[in-house]
């Protein structure tokens, strides 16, 4: 089910963020005090569980024989009031999306 939750951010403000919560029901969100509740974590340090994945990626690609010249790497997250940032799956499958590109030499 999905719940509207409250993420601080580092400055003092905070955004709202729906996410799949068991245990919540569906509600439409009118005003600010139907939050079903605040963020364990700020939305900055939640990301940050990120980072080490990003650089893992990163640092194997760039370690090929024949960097490629441009990288993209996709992956989906999913936000959770307890637990910050999950990397989000469908079905049993994490899914990640890695494309490399070399341009021809002239």
């Amino acid at each position: 089910m999905k719940s509207i939750i409250e993420f601080p951010l580092e400055n003092g403000e905070s955004i709202l963020v729906e996410v799949d919560e068991p245990g919540f029901t569906d509600s439409r969100i009118s005003r600010r005090d139907d939050i079903a509740k605040k963020a364990e974590k700020t939305f900055e340090s939640a990301l940050e569980k990120v980072r080490p994945i990003a650089d893992i990626i990163m640092t194997r690609v760039n370690s090929l024989s024949q960097p490629a010249d441009e990288v993209e790497v996709k992956f989906g997250i999913k936000m959770s009031g307890t637990l910050g940032v999950l990397i989000a799956s469908g079905n049993s499958e994490v899914n990640y999306e890695i494309t490399l590109k070399w341009k021809r030499n002239p």
